[in-house]
């Protein structure tokens, strides 16, 4: 062997031994790194899943997890309690508001004032001045339909103290003359009116008196909402006077005031109340069908007609409607011939 193959040979030897020396010096530095850092984190992990408990303990176990979460339950009962209670509370007082808030748009704790100088200008009777020519023309028109509501005869017509104001078209002074023959019956002290707003189309007595037209009514209570006869008048300054107004706009309008509901209230409008005019402004009879409706529950009608202006036609054709009505009047409306002076009703008489 050559000397250089010697002196390879030997550095080979040398690069081994340097190698088994330092290679197995490293993984085991390695090693021991790593299981320290699996000693800190990992090792109780380990030691709980190989733990094998017996049933006794895992029985044991259970009871102290609902030692130690009964507690913290009956804490949040606790929190919670006031809190359900609080909201029990509300809400009760939230409902007591509702009832407050509809009692008083239905009128039970709010009188109407009636603005006896507005309505004045407006055209409606003055009770001040009980002795002008309007004032006169509208106890003419009331003693026959009082007389036949609580006279003697009273019994011959069924009720006969409900009374239907109406006209064959609209614009004719319905409303003009439920409101005024009202306020006129009213002004009597041993008399009481109540009005009945059953335009439901296009209300307009509430208007005339200033009353909210949001205001539950008729229509509300036959709906079947949980109204009370009371609770749906309305009181006015005059003692003599409430009203009842129309109610909710509704699109069978017309089939509750044909129900069995509003029959039972005709009913009890009647009887209940036997000393009391009952006035219903109804639409106009040829416009809708809530007028013939009404027609067929009340006593007495009165069929307004526009002077010199509706035809003979409508008047039949309104009139044909009626038949089944027992009692029906009509009244002559914004007539501009004047009557004999000599009738003592009207001009001065009384005044000189």
């Amino acid at each position: 062997m050559s000397i250089i193959e010697k002196v390879v040979e030997k550095v080979d030897k040398q690069s081994t031994s340097q190698q088994k020396k330092v290679m197995p010096h490293i993984p085991t530095k390695k090693v021991v790194v790593e299981e320290s850092i699996a000693s800190n984190f990992t090792q109780p992990t380990i030691q709980l899943t190989k733990e094998t408990a017996s049933p006794e303990k895992e029985k044991e176990k259970e009871k102290e997890k609902e030692r130690r979460v009964s507690p913290v339950r009956e804490n949040v009962v606790e929190q919670a309690s006031p809190i359900i209670a609080s909201r029990r509370k509300s809400d009760f007082l939230a409902r007591e508001h509702k009832k407050i808030v509809k009692n008083s748009q239905l009128g039970q704790s709010t009188v109407i004032s009636v603005d006896r100088k507005r309505m004045s200008k407006l055209g409606f009777l003055s009770i001040e001045d009980s002795s002008s020519q309007m004032a006169e023309e509208y106890r003419l028109i009331k003693r026959q339909l009082i007389n036949n509501a609580l006279g003697a005869n009273k019994d011959d017509i069924k009720h006969a103290n409900l009374i239907l104001i109406t006209s064959s078209q609209p614009g004719e002074g319905k409303t003009f003359t439920a409101i005024n023959l009202a306020l006129s019956i009213a002004s009597e002290r041993d008399k009481k009116v109540l009005l009945i707003d059953a335009d439901v189309a296009k209300p307009s007595v509430s208007e005339a008196f200033g009353i909210d037209k949001n205001a539950h009514g008729l229509i509300d209570y036959l709906d079947g909402e949980d109204l009370s006869f009371a609770m749906m008048q309305v009181k006015t300054s005059l003692s003599g006077l409430r009203i009842i107004p129309a109610g909710k706009k509704h699109g069978y309008s017309t089939e509750l005031l044909a129900s069995d509901r509003m029959a039972k209230l005709a009913e009890e409008l009647h009887s209940r109340y036997p000393d009391r005019i009952v006035i219903f402004d109804s639409p106009p009879l040829l416009a809708t069908t809530h007028a013939a409706v009404l027609a067929e529950i009340v006593g007495q009608v009165v069929l307004v007609i526009e002077a010199e202006k509706t035809l003979q036609r409508m008047v039949t054709e309104s009139v044909d409607q009626l038949k089944n009505c027992k009692m029906v009047l009509a009244l002559l409306n914004k007539s501009t011939r004047m009557l004999d002076s000599e009738f003592y009703g009207y001009g001065t008489y009384g005044n000189e």
